[in-house]
């Protein structure tokens, strides 16, 4: 096209040229016209090798700076970072991990057949079926495989399979696995929090930074838990064994410093491990029963708590003025009302004292001091320390508790020693605390929280006298009653039974119990809540499956082994201890 032009243009000028001055003019305009086509020629060609090694290092210098494409994306940012978590003394709980995983632009894919058997040669639980469907499905992105490991990664790009690329991931990793499970929580595949604290992140905003794309590579600050990783450690040991040990369903326990309601250890099992959250079985099924580990029994189920409510029935009378440790009840014959008999199990039938209905846990004894106190004083006295409403807390997916749509005289009768009232576990150990720790009621917290921060968030419940009152009952009942069993020599526990018949279809099966037993120690100085909880054993120490064979023995265990890491020392024949009257 370029000589074309040139000889046109040359023509056209040799004709002017002859027609203006002859032969001589028409040989020197010859020549100067072939000079000048050759000029315009070499010209030419310049300006085009130019124009193209331009283009060319334009486009090379445009890839260079440009980011990489993103050729699409399933959900919020799979780059998306989460804050580290650890516990109160900064060891880690959960971290993020750099991953790469296998996408697809399934319109780029030729050979769909080949791509599948190329890719299960590396990957072997990939899916058949589903891996063909995304390639045929002629979209722009599908999902191949999240979260590869590096050598998966390598023998794929060795494969030089056209339409398949790899994209950056965060993969969420838990150090301790299931040691903390139902506190840490977990997240999905896009590193969303689904369950526990990290599902508490998310609902503080994380879960808005994310999707607007703030957290990226952004460093986060740590989020640090009020547990101790060490004391959570022995928390959930203990828990376990006892769960395989007594033939139980499901065991808990949780440790609340009773002056700031923070939680030191709160575990339950059956649990699961945070980097397997859904089990997979052979057949490519979720494994529901695995599954059923995620139920946190401390804080997400509500239960009869038995006898340990008896606590608050005599505290209920002493800050009413109703009762005073001096009191006697007529504990001698069985109480019949509305069609039930209240009796006492291995009752002595005769008059009893305060403490010896604490002591000797009488139901008659208890339902009496209700009785004093009227069945609308009763219900406010519960409220008030929180056990009948949904309680207070970081924790997602706290239970409600579940009380009688209407209160009556046998409805106070029952729920005065743990029947006819359901809350869970936690609030009970909260509603303890405040028996224990002078009158306050404290929100418990997952978060560090220091004693002003708790002393503004505080609320009497109860008179002073009262929580000095209650402190000596624990410590009676510790060293002479049901809680013997979980006296530790030297941490001077206090504490209270509860055994309960579990309610099986809305009955009360005879056979089954659900047992229970809170603490508190030192009792000479109170610092820490300890409750557990066991569920449907078939066995205890020396064959029984009360409280007293089940659930006490766990808080020995638990107290025994933890006190030192809580900075509790061990003391013997201390002239502070507290000293037990044998007369009233």
């Amino acid at each position: 096209m370029i000589s074309f032009v040139i000889r046109l243009r040359s023509r056209a000028h040799f004709i002017v040229k002859s027609n203006l001055g002859g032969a001589n003019a028409t040989f020197l305009g010859a020549r100067a016209s072939r000079r000048k086509e050759a000029r315009q020629r070499l010209a030419i060609l310049i300006a085009g090798f130019l124009a193209v090694y331009f283009i060319i290092g334009a486009r090379l210098v445009q890839y260079g700076l440009a980011e990489p494409a993103v050729t699409g994306m399933i959900g919020s940012s799979p780059v998306a970072s989460r804050p580290d978590i650890v516990d109160r003394n900064g060891a880690l709980l959960a971290t993020d991990l750099n991953m790469i995983s296998l996408y697809a632009d399934p319109r780029r894919i030729v050979d769909a057949n080949e791509v599948v058997e190329k890719l299960a040669m590396v990957i072997p639980s990939l899916d058949w079926s589903e891996t063909h469907k995304k390639l045929r499905s002629g979209t722009a992105f599908q999902w191949l495989k999240r979260q590869l490991t590096p050598k998966q990664q390598s023998d794929i790009l060795a494969l030089g399979i056209p339409g398949i690329g790899f994209r950056p991931e965060k993969r969420r990793f838990y150090p301790g696995g299931p040691t903390a499970s139902h506190v840490v929580g977990h997240v999905n595949v896009d590193n969303q929090g689904l369950a526990g604290m990290e599902r508490y992140l998310d609902q503080q905003g994380l879960g808005d930074l994310r999707r607007a794309g703030l957290t990226g590579g952004a460093p986060l600050e740590p989020v640090r838990l009020s547990i101790d990783l060490r004391v959570q450690n022995i928390v959930r040991q203990v828990v376990a064994n006892a769960m395989t040990a007594y033939k139980a369903e499901a065991a808990g326990a949780v440790i609340l410093d009773v002056d700031t309601g923070e939680v030191l250890a709160m575990a339950s099992v059956p649990d699961y491990d945070l980097n397997e959250p859904s089990r997979t079985l052979p057949d490519g099924s979720v494994d529901k029963d695995y599954e059923k580990g995620w139920f946190n029994r401390m804080s997400n189920a509500t239960f009869e708590m038995g006898s340990t409510f008896k606590s608050f029935t005599l505290a209920m009378g002493l800050d009413e003025g109703k009762i005073n440790l001096n009191s006697v009840v007529d504990a001698s014959r069985p109480i019949r009302m509305g069609g039930f008999t209240i009796k006492d199990f291995r009752g002595k039938n005769r008059p009893l004292s305060i403490p010896e209905v604490f002591q000797y846990s009488s139901n008659i004894g208890t339902a009496a001091v209700a009785d004093r106190v009227g069945v609308e004083g009763h219900q406010q006295f519960l409220t008030k320390l929180g056990l009948l409403s949904r309680m207070e807390t970081e924790m997602p997916g706290v239970a409600t508790p579940t009380q009688p749509r209407t209160w009556k005289k046998i409805n106070s009768v029952t729920i005065s020693f743990g029947h006819g009232v359901a809350t869970t576990p936690l609030q009970t150990a909260v509603a303890a605390a405040a028996l224990i720790n002078g009158g306050t009621l404290i929100p418990p917290t997952f978060l560090p929280r220091s004693q002003q921060e708790a002393t503004r968030m505080s609320r009497r419940v109860i008179k002073p006298n009262t929580g000095a009152d209650m402190r000596y009952l624990f410590t009676w009942n510790g060293v002479k009653g049901s809680g013997r069993g979980a006296q530790v020599e030297g941490f001077h526990v206090g504490g209270k039974t509860g055994t309960a018949d579990k309610v099986i279809n809305g009955r009360y099966a005879k056979d089954i119990n659900f047992n229970a037993f809170v603490a508190a120690f030192p009792m000479d100085k109170p610092k820490y809540i300890v409750l557990s909880i066991i569920d449907a054993p078939q066995t205890g120490e020396h064959g029984g499956r009360t409280a007293a064979s089940t659930a006490a023995p766990m808080i020995k265990e638990i107290i025994g082994r933890s006190a030192p890491l809580l900075g509790v020392q061990p003391r013997f024949g201390s002239p502070d201890a507290p000293h037990l009257l044998e007369n009233y």
